[in-house]
């Protein structure tokens, strides 16, 4: 035992019995983190108090987020990490099939009829929002959720969630609330706090609003023999990292909020909506929580779930043989039977493929042109009975696993830290026979566009033929899944020339913003325009509608036109105007314009009515005091 331990362990047997029997178990040879009192060596007395009782502090932290405590994270590391070096494959013994699932075109009838089936469902809804990211990537100093989703209107993509959560209230609830979880980090706690009271919560009810924090993350590791990571800038201090979204699962649980949901709220199903990022392999533990088009398929899915008794439905989108992105899958083990419908990584699909005759040649496209193996974009949909029963049975803890970048071949040094992390996809790993999981497929223009990326670094992404994930590309992203939607009912709808913004190509119009509590999905659209075939849109318009109840019979737009009124009737009705135009800027002192490389010139638009801020709706209340409000096990 070294002087600076056996000292730090005499000081502890005083002052905390607590974090003495801690630190006596992870310095014992089994083990084996006998290196953290290192840095002490050279502190004088008083200093080695101070800074021992911080990392008294944080190593009492660290166990109590653990399931288990750090002594079952080391063991469970030990292992994880032995097998990485091993080379062994967690499929091993798994062989794949298609799954079952349903697979969709926006415009046809089979859509039509799923939606509308999943429509009666949209009242029983909870909403949980996978928020841990902040917007340094992107050049934002906030949490992205306070990013506006367009600057048509400059709704933020929290104000755009929870104005779709009223709408649906007003709409399919008979004025029932409907919740919202959100779960923070310690980097978004703050910032989401602020936002929200700041707004006086976008107009929701203090008792639909649950926050769930995901903590101080888990030790990380600088060897095979677990051993904990201590910061290079501060050698008393551990080096942590996020152990991944799949601790939602657990906060659920540990927090009661389901427990809460099923005894205070009519709640059949919830959603999980989160994006996933494509690009490589187990990035989709970087949290995306700034997909605007999350809610477009909602309906689609409740209704895929209602048809197929699915407890856990994935949404997903077409995906091209060995495309990088997970594909979802069923997986049955040759020996013991286990199944499981579950995303399987890119490159780890292919060679377990190959494995089988019956998909010898591994991941190839089918006659559809893309993988019978749908592309996985991390927004699920639970059947809330099933899914608390599983959370009842297994405290919402999903599998770890680890995923060292080594420095050579022989697998003994790692190039960075690593950790063991979850994934909160990975959850059918923990359902059994007869819990049922699925997918519904729905090309991506309608339901994913991240916005998660730099500028220099979308471009590169641009260039290399895969989506830039910028704030640009987001915008107008928002935009054309508009326009797609118009169109499929029929109305006229043209496209702007593709403009470039800093490096970054996009579409920029027509700018088209038509809010939740005028059509949340796309079949409330054809009540809002009866007559598609009267409908003609140019390329350099902007159409906003923000009012319930408008119905547009017949229009010709070429300019801007705004829409606030409520059980608006437009006839006839032509608009030529200068309009409102996107407008390049290399640089920008506000931050929001930076990053999407453009201001909007507002020079002239026709406005019917006055617009209702939804913030004037909301009642102040701590929002603090919203952690912990369900009912715990």
């Amino acid at each position: 035992m070294g002087k600076a331990l056996d000292k730090a362990l005499k000081i502890l047997k005083d002052s905390s019995s607590t974090q003495h029997e801690l630190l006596s178990d992870l310095t014992s040879e089994e083990m084996g983190q006998t290196h953290l009192l290192d840095g002490f060596e050279d502190l004088g007395d008083d200093e080695f108090a101070a800074r021992l009782k911080e990392l008294g502090s944080q190593l009492e932290e660290l166990n109590s987020g653990y399931p288990g405590g750090l002594r079952e994270y080391i063991t469970k590391a030990k292992k994880l990490l032995e097998s990485s070096k091993q080379g062994a494959n967690p499929l091993d013994g798994f062989v794949p099939s298609v799954p079952e699932g349903e697979k969709f075109q926006l415009g046809t009838e089979d859509y039509s009829s799923t939606e509308a089936v999943g429509m009666t469902q949209l009242g029983k809804t909870g909403f949980i929002l996978v928020a841990g990211g902040l917007g340094e990537r992107l050049g934002y100093n906030g949490t992205k959720i306070g990013l506006p989703i367009e600057t048509t209107t400059n709704s933020t993509y929290l104000q755009h969630y929870i104005e779709y959560i009223k709408a649906v209230e007003s709409k399919f609830s008979n004025g029932k609330l409907l919740p919202l979880c959100i779960m923070v980090s310690n980097d978004t706690k703050k910032p989401t706090i602020k936002l929200l009271e700041d707004n006086k919560c976008f107009g929701l009810k203090e008792e639909q609003l649950f926050l769930v924090e995901q903590g101080a993350g888990v030790p990380a590791l600088s060897d095979n023999d677990a051993r904990f990571a201590m910061d290079s800038d501060d050698p008393c201090k551990v080096t942590t990292k996020p152990h991944g979204h799949g601790d939602i699962h657990s906060l659920m649980y540990k927090d009661g909020i389901i427990r809460k949901w099923k005894q205070d709220f009519d709640i059949k199903y919830v959603v999980l909506f989160q994006s996933a990022d494509w690009r490589s392999n187990f990035s989709l533990l970087e949290s995306k929580d700034t997909n605007g088009l999350a809610f477009h398929t909602l309906p689609l899915m409740f209704g895929v779930s209602e048809k197929h008794g699915f407890i856990m439905n994935s949404l997903a989108v077409p995906r091209k043989a060995k495309q990088a992105i997970g594909g979802i899958a069923h997986l049955k083990h040759a020996t013991t039977g286990e199944q499981r419908t579950i995303n399987v990584e890119y490159n780890q699909l292919d060679p377990l493929l190959r494995s089988t005759k019956e998909f010898a040649t591994g991941d190839v496209n089918d006659e559809s042109g893309f993988s019978p193996f749908p592309g996985n974009i991390n927004q699920l949909v639970f059947q809330i009975d099933g899914y608390n029963k599983i959370l009842e049975r297994t405290k919402g803890i999903m599998p770890d696993f680890v995923n060292p970048k080594y420095k050579d071949e022989s697998k003994t040094v790692f190039k960075k830290p690593t950790r063991l992390e979850c994934m909160m996809q990975d959850f059918p790993t923990v359902m059994e026979e007869g819990e049922k999981a699925g997918f519904t497929q729905i090309a991506s223009e309608i339901c994913f566009s991240p916005v998660k990326n730099s500028v220099p670094d979308g471009a590169a992404l641009q260039a290399k033929g895969i989506a830039a994930g910028t704030a640009a590309t987001g915008e107008a992203d928002q935009y054309a899944a508009t326009r797609i939607m118009l169109r499929s009912i029929g109305c006229n709808v043209e496209d702007a020339d593709p403009v470039n913004y800093n490096g970054i190509e996009v579409v920029p119009g027509p700018a088209i913003v038509i809010k939740a509590k005028v059509a949340c999905c796309p079949g409330e659209l054809k009540s809002v325009f009866p007559s598609p075939e009267k409908i003609k849109i140019g390329s350099q318009s902007t159409l906003v509608v923000t009012g319930p109840g408008v119905t547009i019979n017949s229009l010709d737009l070429d300019g801007a036109l705004i829409v606030h009124g409520e059980h608006e009737t437009i006839t006839d009705m032509v608009v030529k105007n200068d309009g409102w135009r996107q407008v390049g800027v290399a640089d920008h002192p506000d931050e929001k314009i930076k990053m999407r490389g453009f201001e909007i010139d507002r020079k002239d638009a026709e406005v019917i009515g006055v617009e209702v801020n939804s913030v004037a709706d909301g009642e102040p209340f701590s929002v603090e005091g919203r952690f912990g409000c369900g009912i715990p096990p």
